[in-house]
């Protein structure tokens, strides 16, 4: 189990990363059906941070976008989604070592996750620093080309324009 295939299992849901059941069960290798009841059999270990179930629309959302497979092939149900506290307190109601093994391939795909986000962000943070850097050293060539293009299109407006006033006749001479 790579962590590629993992990562590709982990979606984002009103702001949380999350893993649907039925790629869960996937993984550990058990019905989707029996992980929702273990799970079902003890809700206490499964607060709002760990799980939740996807409504309708955002199931509608994500099957629209070709993220998960249709609403028929999920078996009608709405599924559940784990945080990644949760993938972690599913091992201790699937009981199994491959639950175990999957448990600790999930965690390293999660941390992977985690480590891209914080290195983007300070890539990004970097790349602002230097635009404000260069933009505030380049800022008086800036001004002086804008200049130098608005005078120059004030001059052409200027002989552009259909002059007013008096002119005088041809002679005939």
């Amino acid at each position: 189990m790579d962590l590629v295939s993992i990562h590709r299992k982990i979606y984002e849901v009103r702001g949380l990363r999350i893993m649907l059941d039925y790629d869960l069960s996937d993984l550990y290798e058990v019905e989707t059906r029996a992980l929702k009841q273990a799970v079902r059999r003890n809700k206490d270990r499964f607060p709002e941070d760990f799980m939740i179930q996807l409504t309708a629309e955002e199931v509608q959302v994500m099957v629209s976008q070709f993220v998960i497979p249709s609403k028929q092939q999920l078996g009608g149900a709405l599924p559940f989604a784990f945080t990644e506290q949760g993938v972690a307190m599913l091992s201790s109601v699937l009981k199994s070592k491959k639950a175990l093994q999957v448990n600790i391939a999930i965690m390293r795909a999660f941390v992977a996750l985690r480590q891209y986000a914080l290195n983007y962000s300070e890539i990004a943070n970097k790349l602002s620093e230097l635009e404000q850097q260069y933009n505030r050293q380049f800022a008086d060539v800036y001004d002086a080309l804008n200049y130098l293009m608005n005078d120059k299109q004030a001059r052409e407006s200027f002989e552009a324009r259909r002059p007013i006033g008096f002119s005088p006749l041809p002679s005939d001479d």
